[in-house]
């Protein structure tokens, strides 16, 4: 069997917000993670500057894509997630904010980690008890323990346990 090549994940955890907040007003805007669908490939492409082919993980039918969005603006993506369901825990393929909530003047601060937080709700839904793997790349390892709560399994390996996992969704989600 061909083993599939992880890509070391890189994304930024710029702030835990209650759920997305605006970089210019302060305001906080509830969030929903839906799936993502055939229709959302068009606004998910590199000519409209996302970093990744989000086609291939869309097609890829051991993962799962899911679109961060505002409610009542379900058409704006605010970042994506891909994952796997492993035997025992959820796998993070690529997580990506969305071009306009990226540096310094990004719009939207909270996406990677509300994306992340759903990832772990997920976990405990399928009875992993929240537990969520990733490769990180080395220069973000320290990153990711400080602000996720994950711990290093090994070189680049990552994981979120159950206590970090309750965290971060008692963060994002109200229910």
């Amino acid at each position: 069997m061909k083993s599939k090549k992880l890509i070391p994940l890189d994304f930024i955890v710029d702030k835990l917000t209650n759920s997305i907040q605006n970089t210019i007003s302060g305001d906080s805007f509830d969030t929903e993670v839906l799936r993502f669908t055939n229709a959302d490939l068009k606004q998910t492409t590199k000519n409209k500057g996302w970093n990744f082919n989000w086609s291939v993980e869309f097609k890829d039918n051991t993962k799962e894509v899911f679109k961060l969005t505002i409610p009542r603006n379900a058409n704006i993506i605010q970042g994506l997630l891909s994952f796997s369901l492993e035997p025992d825990h959820v796998y993070l393929h690529l997580l990506e904010n969305a071009p306009f909530n990226i540096g310094k003047n990004k719009l939207y601060e909270g996406v990677a980690g509300n994306l992340v937080a759903h990832a772990c709700k997920v976990s405990f839904q399928q009875g992993f008890d929240g537990f969520v793997g990733f490769t990180a790349k080395t220069k973000l390892k320290e990153h990711y323990q400080e602000t996720l709560g994950a711990y290093t399994l090994g070189g680049q390996r990552m994981v979120i346990p159950t206590e970090a996992a309750q965290v971060l969704i008692n963060k994002y989600f109200k229910s």
